[in-house]
Parts: C-alpha cells; structure tokens; sequence
C-alpha cells in the first residue's frame, strides 16, 4: 500500500490500528517512533527559515488532508506529533500524513 496515494477519511468512527498493522506502516518511515498513541519525528534544519517553509508546507498538507499534527517549532528543527485523538491512538490517517510529511525531505 503506498501511502502517498492515500487520503485521510473523516476521524469520527474511525477506530485505531491493531499493533501488528501500526509496525508495518512504521517500517516505512524512517526515524519516526511512536511515543504513547502518538506518531513522533523531529526534523532538523540549517536555520529558521528553512525551519518555516518546512511548517508551512506541512500546514498546507494538513489542510488538505484535514488532519493536524501537533508541532513544537523551534529555530531549527520541528517536532512532529500525529495521533488520531477520536479514535484514541493511530489510525490510517496519521501514517497518510506522516509519509506526506516525510515527501516534503523526499525521503518517501
């Protein structure tokens, strides 16, 4: 299944990835780790304004998607925390968004 072609469904309903399904779509993203239910990477730049376009071009994938990450943004690097909070832990949704994310550095 490639992510990158995927899109999120409506949250409401949606129930969490049983842990067998959750290790297989991690295997696909290099350096994220799951912290709690959530999806977890930080990514590192050469400044803050690298910093920025970075932000706002996952702002836009968010949008697009209607899944919002949780992010600590910093001079230079972001902390990028996915989770599905309706369903209680990761769905679908959040690995569609993070293989997105991870489009961004061209490393999907």
């Amino acid at each position: 299944m490639n992510l990158l072609e995927l899109h999120c469904e409506t949250a409401h309903g949606l129930s969490p990835l049983d842990a067998n399904t959750t290790s297989q779509f991690l295997a696909k993203l290099p350096d994220w780790e799951i912290q709690g239910i959530e999806l977890c990477k930080t990514f590192r730049f050469a400044d803050y304004y690298q910093t920025m376009a970075f932000v706002n071009a996952l702002a836009w994938i968010a949008h697009q998607e209607d899944h919002h990450p949780d992010l600590s943004v910093h001079y230079n690097h972001v902390v990028v925390h996915f989770s599905t909070h309706d369903a209680g832990g990761l769905t679908l949704n959040d690995f569609i968004c993070a293989a997105k994310t991870e489009a961004l550095q061209g490393r999907a």
